[in-house]
């Protein structure tokens, strides 16, 4: 499953909008992080992950560790905070509707 450029700036530009829905805090990279990502990337499938100062791995270690877990692409990372995508085939979706993350 890998995107083109064209795909990835169509999706970066979308992530502005986004605000974070998953935060890792002092625990860090759990299981349980990793499943409320997972249900995140399922209903929405662009989700928003911001880290706590408190983390000890970079946002870029964490992402691609989390990435790797949950099966999702990472759209970018910027400072604390990363983007993931992951298509979900079963969502239901009607032509010219807004998209998931959107609502």
């Amino acid at each position: 499953m890998t995107m083109t450029g064209k795909e990835r700036a169509a999706l970066r530009s979308e992530c502005n909008r986004l605000k974070p829905t998953v935060h890792v805090g002092q625990e860090g990279l759990t299981p349980a992080l990793a499943t409320s990502l997972d249900d995140a990337l399922r209903t929405r499938e662009l989700v928003k992950v911001q880290l706590n100062k408190s983390v000890d791995v970079s946002a870029k270690e964490a992402a691609a560790t989390l990435a790797k877990r949950v099966r999702a692409e990472v759209i970018q990372t910027i400072g604390r905070t990363a983007t993931f995508y992951r298509h979900n085939p079963d969502l239901k979706r009607k032509a010219g509707a807004v998209p998931p993350w959107r609502v």
